[in-house]
């Protein structure tokens, strides 16, 4: 018997009935609304990616004394990252089981559904997005530790030569720094390299790099804006601290 026949007598047995057409059309119109979606919510999760890396000083892992792995894996954004491949996996089976999912080879699947979310994720970023939507999920998933605990708890280790805070009066070489966990510091930076986005004065937030001098004293070897690489760039740019007294 032919394969033909075998199935016209299948479905003779089972009495089954072709699908309805316009089955066939809903189920393509919501594969696609599901890549898309999955795009958008891929796109959003790489904003936060690149927020992350944006705000975190990676080369500090190879100075300190802990395990640089252990300290590099703790500053990686892991829910984000999750995120961005569960959509991204989302996004190719979409379009992989659509009418003209046939015509895509799994490279162009990956390549497009990738390429799409790093697109729409970095204009995101661009404009500011990343940012807010990380931190309205922090507000709101209590069991979320956010990119700024991360980085508060990374440059709150003055034993280890980082400091952070904000600056709460400044003097004549030296400034008033309060860290993260309310203690007020007498920091020197004398010596210190200063970039010119830096705005030494009250009210400025700022990580250092440097050494513990005395009780509640820190000598700075560096002085780093706290937002990141070019967050001040992006409110406007600073003169150099060392001109501040």
């Amino acid at each position: 018997m032919k394969p033909s026949e075998k199935l016209l007598q299948k479905i003779i047995e089972e009495q089954s009935e072709p699908a309805p057409r316009w089955h066939f059309a809903v189920k393509n119109k919501l594969l696609w609304l599901a890549f898309g979606l999955a795009v958008v919510l891929g796109a959003l999760a790489f904003s936060v990616i690149l927020f992350a890396i944006q705000q975190t000083d990676f080369n500090i892992t190879s100075h300190l004394s802990h395990s640089g792995l252990e300290l590099f894996l703790g500053l990686l954004p892991f829910f984000w990252i999750i995120m961005l491949v569960a959509f991204l996996l989302i996004a190719m089976y979409s379009v992989q089981y659509s009418r003209r999912g046939y015509k895509f080879t799994l490279a162009k699947l990956v390549g497009y559904s990738a390429a799409l979310s790093i697109l729409l994720g970095t204009l995101f970023f661009i404009g500011g997005g990343a940012e807010r939507l990380e931190q309205a999920f922090a507000l709101n998933v209590s069991i979320y530790e956010s990119i700024q605990e991360k980085k508060v708890r990374i440059w709150s280790m003055p034993e280890e030569g980082y400091l952070a805070g904000e600056i709460v009066e400044t003097g004549l070489g030296t400034f008033r720094l309060k860290d993260f966990q309310g203690k007020e510091w007498t920091v020197s930076y004398q010596d210190a390299f200063i970039p010119p986005v830096v705005l030494l004065e009250r009210g400025e937030k700022v990580k250092l790099v440097g050494e513990i001098a005395g009780k509640d004293e820190f000598a700075a070897s560096e002085v780093r804006p706290w937002g990141g690489v070019g967050s001040r760039m992006r409110r406007g740019g600073g003169n150099n601290g060392k001109k501040k007294g």
